[in-house]
C-alpha cells in the first residue's frame, strides 16, 4: 500500500491503517528519540505521544502530506522539546548541594556564600519602605514599635511591611529553603 492510500484511509478513521503505521515506523522513530536523548524509555514515550497525535489529527493531515515526514518531525520536535526543558529545569535548581546527598566540608563554604549572596539581592530588590522596615528589624534588632516611631508611621504599617517583606524574600529564596522552613 502507498503512503498516500495509507493517509487516505488513516483520515477515513481506518484502524488498520494507522496499526500498519505505527509497525513500519514505531521502531526507527523511537531510534532517532533516542539517539537525540540518549535514553531509551523517554524516547519511546516520545514516539507513543507522537502516534497518538497522529491519531488525533488525522482528519486535518494534509492530503498530499507524508506520514512518514510527519512522524519524523514530530518525533524530533519533541525531543528537542524534551531536552530543552531538562535545560530549563537544571538551570533553575540552585547548583548548592540538597538535603538528599551529604555535604563535603569544603563545599558548605560556598553554599554558605551563594546564599548569603542570594539573600543581599533579595533584600536589596525589596522596595524601599519594606527593605527599610526589614533592615531595622532583622539587622539592627528593633521591635515593631521602635520601628514605628523611627520610621513616623503606625505599628501596623510596620506590620504590613514586615510582611511584604518577608513574603517577598520567601519567593525570591525558596530554592534554598527546606520545604516548611520561615525566614
Amino acid at each position: 500500500m502507498s503512503d498516500q492510500e495509507l493517509l487516505d484511509r488513516l483520515r477515513d478513521g481506518d484502524t488498520r491503517a494507522f496499526d500498519s503505521i505505527f509497525r513500519t515506523w514505531y521502531e526507527s522513530l523511537v531510534r532517532v528519540a533516542e539517539r537525540m536523548l540518549r535514553d531509551r524509555g523517554v524516547a519511546e514515550e516520545i514516539v507513543q505521544d507522537v502516534m497518538l497525535e497522529l491519531w488525533r489529527r488525522r482528519d486535518r493531515l494534509a492530503a498530499d502530506g507524508s506520514p512518514q515526514a510527519y512522524l519524523f518531525q514530530s518525533t524530533r520536535n519533541r525531543a528537542l522539546n524534551h531536552l530543552r526543558h531538562l535545560r530549563v529545569e537544571q538551570m533553575g535548581v540552585p547548583q548548592i548541594a540538597s538535603e538528599r546527598t551529604p555535604r563535603l566540608v569544603a563545599d558548605s563554604g560556598l553554599v554558605e556564600e551563594e546564599i548569603s549572596v542570594a539573600l543581599r539581592q533579595a533584600i536589596e530588590e525589596l522596595p524601599p519602605r519594606c527593605r527599610q522596615v526589614f533592615e531595622l528589624s532583622r539587622m539592627r534588632g528593633l521591635r515593631y514599635a521602635e520601628i514605628a516611631q523611627t520610621m513616623g508611621v503606625s505599628v501596623k504599617a510596620v506590620e504590613a511591611q514586615m510582611g511584604r517583606a518577608l513574603k517577598a524574600l520567601r519567593e525570591r529564596l525558596a530554592p534554598w529553603l527546606p520545604e516548611g522552613r520561615q525566614i
